[in-house]
């Protein structure tokens, strides 16, 4: 009899919505081995809350994949966790090589990686992204390549998220059902994507005074609280929720309890999309493309390109009414 196969499904980039599109390629990996995984993650994703109740992950890692002395220090690391667990399979879904140098050494017989730059020497697998999948494919595609070059299907290409009602019951925000809610995504990891609170305030009055909104969440870390006060400053209402002190968890539950999501590409986006909830992506300066594989409707403004701008000036581009008169269509 074929002795049960023990999974590490590796991924280094801490942001949320980078996590959410590998999901997908995790649960694919899962179905194929038809066994549970171990998912192996940076803390700051929040993984062991935000994942756990997934039928394909079955445990956590946390490693922080820091740089300079941390590095070897880091091999050691995974080193005794991939030989303690005797895993059949790592698999590696980004191109950092010390998981594949630590799962070598350990002697997991199966280290399955996408082969890019130092990685490639580590690896027991013989197909491999080249470096033109790197320059040309958005995360996302190149782990669909890596794992069906690998003989590995991926069945449903976009991210779906679950939590148990029991996980998110005590924790806040305290929610009123008999209010209407929405959530407004209001920062991101880069400053570029950010609408602007002067104009997230305006469109935050016009769902008060069309009645679509009797609280409004408004989203964001806690290094950029002053985003959320200056909104609520710029607005003639009070119906806010500042949610830029809660954990993952409690933006996952704030999410979950909305009619619908407005807000900058960012996790949190992804993070409605992958709810379920109706979501709506505010998207001057990037690559609506890279949102082919999500439910995210997004507003676009007039003679948009589909490539970078890096300038957040140019998020005014996309003028308030008009992201108003989108989305009441879109819902009545």
């Amino acid at each position: 009899m074929e002795n049960k196969k023990e999974i590490a499904v590796v991924y280094s980039h801490h942001k949320l919505g980078d996590l959410l599109w590998q999901l997908p390629y995790i649960k694919a990996i899962s179905d194929h081995f038809k066994t549970q995984i171990t998912l192996v993650v940076r803390p700051k994703t929040q993984a062991k809350n935000i994942l756990k109740d997934l039928d394909c992950i079955k445990n956590f890692f946390y490693c922080q994949f820091r740089k300079k002395i941390w590095y070897f220090v880091e091999i050691f690391y995974l080193y005794n966790f991939f030989k303690k667990n005797k895993f059949s399979h790592v698999f590696l879904l980004d191109k950092i090589s010390r998981p594949a140098i630590a799962a070598k050494l350990a002697g997991v017989k199966n280290v399955v990686g996408q082969g890019l730059g130092g990685q490639k020497k580590w690896l027991t697998n013989k197909n491999f992204l080249d470096h033109e999948d790197y320059l040309n494919l958005d995360y996302s595609d190149q782990s669909k390549k890596f794992l069906e070059i690998n003989g590995i299907s991926v069945k449903d290409l976009v991210p779906t998220l679950y939590l148990k009602p029991e996980s998110l019951d005590s924790i806040e925000p305290k929610i009123n059902k008999e209010k209407k809610i929405l959530s407004f995504g209001v920062d991101s990891f880069e400053e570029y994507k950010m609408w602007f609170e002067d104009q997230f305030a305006e469109l935050a009055d016009l769902f008060f005074e069309s009645k679509l909104a009797d609280e409004i969440f408004l989203i964001a870390s806690k290094n950029n609280h002053e985003v959320v006060k200056k909104i609520i400053d710029n607005s003639k209402y009070s119906n806010f929720y500042n949610c830029s002190q809660l954990d993952l968890s409690g933006v996952i539950k704030a999410i979950s309890n909305s009619k619908f999501y407005v807000g900058n590409n960012s996790g949190p986006l992804n993070l409605a999309s992958a709810l379920n909830i109706k979501c709506f992506g505010l998207i001057a300066n990037d690559k609506v493309s890279e949102l082919k594989n999500s439910r995210i409707i997004p507003i676009l403004p007039d003679n948009y390109e589909n490539k970078f701008y890096r300038n957040r000036e140019g998020m005014r581009r996309l003028d308030v009414k008009k992201v108003f008169d989108f989305i009441y269509k879109e819902l009545t």
